[in-house]
C-alpha cells in the first residue's frame, strides 16, 4: 500500500476526532477541574445544583484522566471506523502504539497546572509566554499552543498507525 493516502486519511479521521473529544465529548467538570491543584485549586460549581465544591491534585488528575480516556476512546472508534470504510487495514500493534502516544502526550498537555504545566513551561522556555498568557482580542494563547501540541503528536501518531498499513 502506497502509505500517504492513509496517512493523510487518518491523519484527518484522528484530528476530527480529536476535536470531537475535546469540545463534544469532553463534560463541563473535566474542562474546570483538569489542571486543578492543591497548591492552585478549582472551586467547580455544579451546573445543575448550583452547589460550589473546592477540587484539589487528586480531582485534578482523575478529571485530566477521565477526558484523556474519553477522547482517545472517540479516536479509537471514529479512526477505526473511518479506516474500515476507507479500506485501510491498520495493524493492530501500530494501532495500540498510536492511540497510547495520544493518550500520553494529551495526558500531559491538559494537565496545565498554573505554573507547573508542560506547555506553560515549553511557553516559558521558547518566549512564548506572553502568547501562552493571552486571553483577550479574542484569541486565548493557551488553547492555541495546546491544540497546536495536539496536532503535531497526532501527525506522529498517524504516521506511527501507518506505519503498517495495507488494504482490505
Amino acid at each position: 500500500m502506497h502509505r500517504p493516502a492513509p496517512f493523510a486519511a487518518l491523519l484527518g479521521l484522528t484530528r476530527a476526532a480529536s476535536a470531537i473529544g475535546d469540545f463534544r465529548v469532553q463534560n463541563d467538570f473535566c474542562a474546570r477541574v483538569k489542571g486543578a491543584s492543591d497548591e492552585v485549586p478549582v472551586t467547580y460549581e455544579d451546573p445543575a445544583t448550583k452547589e460550589k465544591t473546592v477540587r484539589g491534585t487528586a480531582d485534578g488528575r482523575k478529571a485530566c484522566l477521565h477526558h484523556c480516556l474519553t477522547c482517545t476512546a472517540t479516536q479509537a472508534i471514529v479512526t477505526g471506523l473511518g479506516a474500515r470504510a476507507l479500506g485501510i487495514r491498520v495493524h493492530p500493534g501500530a494501532a495500540a502504539a498510536a492511540l497510547a502516544l495520544s493518550f500520553g502526550t494529551h495526558c500531559i498537555a491538559d494537565r496545565r497546572v498554573p505554573g507547573h504545566g508542560v506547555l506553560e513551561k515549553l511557553a516559558d522556555k521558547t518566549g512564548k509566554t506572553n502568547f501562552y498568557k493571552l486571553a483577550s482580542h479574542g484569541m486565548n494563547g493557551a488553547f492555541h499552543l495546546d491544540d497546536s501540541w495536539h496536532h503535531g503528536w497526532e501527525t506522529v501518531a498517524a504516521l506511527v498507525a501507518t506505519s503498517k498499513a495495507t488494504d482490505r
